[in-house]
């Protein structure tokens, strides 16, 4: 070959859910059971018909080909307003969102805002893989807050200080985490705000899973410096079920959105029309659509929690909630990889191995059940414990 590669992209991990699908050739091709995929966090669930309907109808369109502003369209983001209003009990202007291609973008986009190469940003282990791949892809340096299976990774603030440094540039967290299912009570959200602001660097904070918490996750744009040191990221790809549409947000000061302007009309200009145009329908008229999937999501959760443990069930649950469950295997020997390769060709099982969520982390295992109906729950569990015993 005879170019060189990025050396901050040759370290970072292959793609863990691509990696975990390729074992998959190599099952034997005889008596292999159903497939039993806990590996990617997806609704099984399509988007409403209506909405569906909606974009039907708007297809015709030639706008809709179009590019829109940067940001997206003003309409558009206020809807997303409103819908914070409801759910959050305040909201941002439309000025401080950026519509974004998913979470992932809207994390890149304020990861380059924030960072120079040779910074470093404060990660709470298990961390999500795609934020510290980015990371590294950019020359950043992740450093891991340690996992405390105690309390199921909560941040610590006492521990999170001690982490910091001149090079640090950003707090960075998931809520409800991914891959525990923890979600952050709003009393310590708070105080990771003061604690950010003290030190002059921000709170970075991942709400994908936002919808599926009861109640409002956090008030911190009810305070009126929010600003100063928040940057929320989100995806309604999870809320309304259209994580193939890329439907996220970038939400912050809107000097940071101006800043961030810049990066995203240089990778992608613009969320698609059409997507916006799906996410301010489910804004505007999905809030009991989502509601009655969240409560769906609680009840294969909680179902889940009934079965899982067991004497004979030699896996340990540590921490679940809403889409996750944060499982130790049995096998001492095993890295999490090795275990989750068992599984994929002894029991037709897909699940993450725990290293891909940080260092340390290899008697681990991440299972995701929002890709699977509660019927599956039993026989997924009948498989662990079997497979466990041998």
């Amino acid at each position: 070959m005879r170019y060189n590669f990025s050396p901050y992209v040759e370290q970072v991990c292959f793609p863990p859910i691509s990696e975990v699908r390729s074992w998959l050739a190599e099952r034997p091709d005889a008596g292999c059971s159903e497939l039993i995929d806990l590996c990617q966090a997806v609704p099984n669930y399509p988007p409403p018909a209506e909405l569906t309907a909606h974009l039907q109808h708007l297809i015709d369109d030639p706008q809709q080909s179009r590019y829109s502003p940067d940001e997206g369209l003003e309409e558009v983001r206020r809807e997303v307003c409103d819908w914070y209003r409801r759910h959050y009990g305040a909201a941002p202007q439309p000025q401080e969102i950026c519509l974004t291609i998913g979470a992932s973008q809207a994390f890149w986009l304020a990861m380059m805002v924030l960072c120079r190469a040779g910074d470093e940003v404060i990660v709470q282990l298990p961390a999500y893989f795609d934020h510290s791949m980015g990371l590294q892809a950019l020359g950043v340096r992740p450093v891991y807050a340690p996992f405390d299976p105690q309390c199921g990774g909560l941040p610590d603030l006492a521990t999170l200080k001690t982490l910091m440094t001149p090079k640090t540039r950003a707090l960075l967290l998931v809520s409800p985490s991914n891959p525990t299912g923890t979600v952050i009570p709003p009393e310590t959200i708070e105080a990771l705000l003061a604690l950010a602001n003290q030190h002059g660097i921000a709170l970075v904070l991942d709400e994908t899973y936002n919808a599926f918490v009861d109640g409002r996750p956090h008030h911190l744009f009810a305070n009126p410096d929010w600003q100063e040191n928040f940057v929320h990221i989100a995806s309604f790809g999870k809320t309304f079920s259209l994580t193939g549409y890329r439907a996220g947000a970038l939400v912050a000061d809107a000097s940071f959105i101006h800043h961030a302007l810049k990066v995203q009309d240089s990778m992608v200009v613009c969320q698609p029309r059409l997507t916006q145009h799906a996410l301010a329908y489910g804004c505007r008229n999905l809030d009991a659509w989502v509601a009655q999937n969240r409560f769906m999501m609680q009840q294969r959760h909680d179902r889940f929690k009934e079965l899982f443990p067991s004497k004979e069930n030699r896996f340990k649950l540590v921490a679940s909630g809403g889409f996750f469950a944060w499982v130790h295997h049995p096998w001492e020997r095993l890295s999490g990889r090795e275990a989750a390769r068992r599984m994929a060709l002894e029991a037709n099982l897909l699940v993450l191995p725990g290293e891909v969520f940080g260092p340390g982390l290899e008697p681990y295992l991440r299972l995701a059940f929002g890709n699977i109906d509660e019927t599956l729950l039993p026989e997924a569990v009948a498989r662990f414990v079997a497979l466990g015993q041998k």
